[in-house]
């Protein structure tokens, strides 16, 4: 039925489809429609506790059997620079006296934490079919834990060296992250995104160098964009942005709005909201402050700062210092239930593939 059976048969899925994880907008609900639908359903899992990751996992598995995936993130802990902590909260001071808000207030630290033991003993014990990594890969030891428990293991890949990297670490496929993907780079062995690939640049290129199956991810929002994706040998797709407009998201009214006007040039890679590149919807703090802000704590502690005034302009509807991520082809998706538009993007790309 599909050009390449590899990501359907290894993850005992129906649909070479993935919901991509994206951490604060996906919850138990996205990921079970998507699921049942035959997609395979991705559950966020860098800013749930534990407790919060086992009751969403339980949801699921109160009500299907099918196949999920439980994602992870593997950045390194960020070191304590009180100065450059400092001099970034002097740099947003101007937009506290600006809000009333008390620019010397003390704010939360960081609340991403990578995969480690205990997280690990979570998924031992929790046992999803899959489990996904973004920014690299886990320490060995842990990998070889999830993978003695029967679990299969991918991650994200901007370049062929990542891809590479991560098949002589045993991932069973790789996830080719294009530029053109909402949300954080998925990058690990260089910080330079200025010179990052586009999908379809990079997704041939990665098939060229890995054995095993690519999942191509960036730009895609409808059956055209799969595929296409199919042309470059990719086994299977993951979509973010498009299942974004899907009722499950769990996001604002005021970010609805936002994606549905966002044209195809109003992205842009910034590091203001987390000190990490990430794609979102370009607001007044990435026109003023970044995009990428020379000086920005390390990745997750530049979110601390930007707290109190994203908490402040949500009680007024402004999203001036609210990080919207979004890919460049938003203008491509549809306001559908999520297993809908899963089964929908599938029969609509069967069609043209049979057409062709």
């Amino acid at each position: 039925m599909w050009p390449d059976q590899r990501i359907v048969e290894l993850f005992g899925i129906e649909l070479p489809i993935i919901q991509a994880p994206m951490a604060g907008s996906t919850g138990s609900e996205m990921v079970l429609a998507v699921a049942e639908a035959g997609g395979l359903g991705s559950l966020p899992c860098a800013l749930l506790s534990a407790e919060q990751i086992r009751a969403e996992v339980e949801t699921i598995r109160r009500q299907t059997k099918r196949p999920i995936n439980l994602n992870f993130f593997c950045h390194t802990p960020p070191r304590v620079d009180a100065a450059r902590e400092a001099a970034w909260r002097q740099r947003l001071q101007r937009y506290y006296v600006e809000l009333g808000l008390d620019p010397n207030e003390s704010v939360a630290g960081a609340s991403r934490a990578p995969f480690d033991e205990q997280a690990c003993e979570l998924v031992v014990e929790l046992r999803p079919e899959v489990v996904s990594f973004h920014f690299g890969l886990p320490e060995e030891k842990l990998q070889r834990r999830v993978r003695d428990a029967g679990m299969k293991i991918i991650a994200s890949a901007t370049s062929v060296d990542e891809a590479r990297w991560l098949e002589d670490r045993g991932c069973d496929a790789i996830i080719a992250q294009g530029y053109e993907a909402g949300g954080h780079r998925g990058n690990f062995l260089s910080d330079d995104i200025s010179t990052q690939a586009g999908t379809m640049a990079l997704v041939p290129q990665v098939v060229d160098a890995v054995k095993v199956p690519v999942i191509a991810a960036g730009g895609i929002a409808d059956a055209r964009g799969i595929v296409a994706a199919f042309a470059l040998e990719a086994a299977a797709v993951q979509l973010g942005t498009a299942y974004l407009f899907c009722p499950e998201a769990k996001i604002s009214a005021a970010y609805r709005a936002a994606l549905r006007k966002a044209k195809d040039n109003q992205t842009a890679l910034t590091n203001v909201f987390t000190g990490r590149p990430a794609r979102g919807i370009v607001n007044r703090v990435i026109r003023e402050v970044g995009p990428m802000a020379e000086g920005a704590p390390e990745f997750p502690l530049a979110a601390g700062a930007m707290a109190p005034l994203r908490a402040k302009c949500a009680t007024t509807g402004s999203n001036d210092f609210t990080a919207y991520w979004a890919g460049q082809a938003a203008q491509l998706a549809r306001e559908l239930p999520a297993g809908e538009l899963t089964q929908q993007l599938a029969m609509e790309t069967l069609e043209r593939l049979g057409a062709l």
